[in-house]
């Protein structure tokens, strides 16, 4: 089923529930998503959907950590609640395993051993990570950690 399909239905369940709170966040993604595919003026795949949540869930994180660093905890509360909600439609993270896994495989297949070409690694590992969700800025760190060894 089509994400915007899922959303709908999500939406009317959220309506008919009188939750407030998740109907707004789902309204939110809602409109992102048709917002993205009016701009594009084609139908959008699984892999820009994916993108473009993934962008919505990493805009919430950073208001949360500003909310939380200018003493806002309510509202890093509500952006808290919107996070967990649109990481539902998310595909499962992988394990810490798998992160470390890919990564050896990808400076094994690259042969890089200096952080100058860090860049090929990363994409060797995006690349075996393919279908989960993977955080770029923590996978960046654990590969220049590898690197530095």
């Amino acid at each position: 089923m089509p994400l915007l399909d899922q959303i709908q239905k999500d939406m009317v369940a959220a309506m008919k529930a009188k939750d407030e709170s998740r109907l707004s966040a789902i309204r939110m993604l809602k409109a992102a998503l048709q917002k993205f595919q009016i701009d594009s003026m084609k139908p959008l795949d699984e892999a820009t959907e994916m993108q473009v949540v993934t962008t919505i869930a990493k805009q919430r994180r950073e208001s949360m950590e500003m909310f939380r660093a200018n003493g806002r905890p309510e509202l890093a509360d509500k952006e808290a609640a919107e996070l967990v909600l649109v990481e539902a439609y998310l595909p499962a993270a992988p394990s810490e395993e798998e992160v470390n896994a890919a990564i050896e495989a990808a400076v094994a297949e690259t042969g890089v051993t200096d952080k100058a070409k860090m860049g090929l690694v990363m994409n060797a590992a995006k690349a075996k990570l393919a279908g989960k969700r993977v955080d770029g800025k923590a996978l960046s760190e654990k590969i220049r950690a590898r690197l530095s060894l």
